[in-house]
């Protein structure tokens, strides 16, 4: 998928995804998987006629209160927004949006998201009978080892970067980083730091 994405070619990621088989029938097994971020972005693109960037600026950024533009990774010029990745907004903006998402999705009196769409999007799901530990485009860190964690989620990037939303708590925590490799080169687990941080809030 990085190849397509550095090719800069319109489409490219699509037919990538044409090109792989599928995984198991819908339902039955659970893949990560970042090209399938893709297909959401290009399903809501194709849903609300305008780009991924235009429709988030819509409907949260100008909203939120953010401080600044962000800038998105797209597939080509004048293309499509990379669905899984390249989204580069200031720390603090990032925190605004973890704020926003604790929050349900509201802005003022205006219900942005629909009633306890971030409760079900922040939750653990089964499939195939197996219980995963990651809802709607969110990890869910685990609260059996880490009681305090329970009811929270977050975005882990692939070299550390998070945004960690605990609503229970009244905390949301953002990381920048820049790890040399995607994993193996973390000292401190980072559930594990997010538990020990809202720890020391208390």
């Amino acid at each position: 998928m990085l190849e397509a994405q550095l090719a800069g070619k319109a489409g490219s990621i699509l037919e990538l995804m044409r090109t792989l088989p599928r995984a198991g029938p819908p339902g039955t097994i659970w893949n990560y998987n970042t090209g399938e971020t893709q297909v959401v972005g290009e399903l809501i693109h194709a849903a609300t006629r305008r780009p991924v960037a235009q429709y988030l600026s819509e409907r949260i950024w100008s909203k939120v209160g953010m401080e600044s533009d962000a800038t998105w990774w797209l597939e080509s010029p004048d293309g499509q927004e990379i669905g899984g990745s390249g989204l580069s907004a200031r720390l603090r903006d990032y925190g605004r949006f973890g704020l926003f998402c604790m929050n349900g999705g509201v802005v003022g009196q205006e219900n942005i998201l629909p009633d306890g769409w971030m409760s079900e999007a922040g939750s653990s799901k089964i499939i195939g009978g197996k219980k995963v530990d990651y809802g709607y485009m969110w990890w869910i860190p685990d609260s059996s080892a880490q009681p305090i964690h329970k009811g929270a989620f977050l975005a882990s990037g692939i070299f550390g970067q998070s945004i960690y939303v605990n609503p229970a708590e009244k905390v949301v925590v953002v990381v920048w980083s820049a790890r040399p490799k995607p994993t193996g080169r973390d000292s401190i687990d980072d559930e594990d730091f997010f538990a020990a941080l809202v720890q020391a809030l208390h």
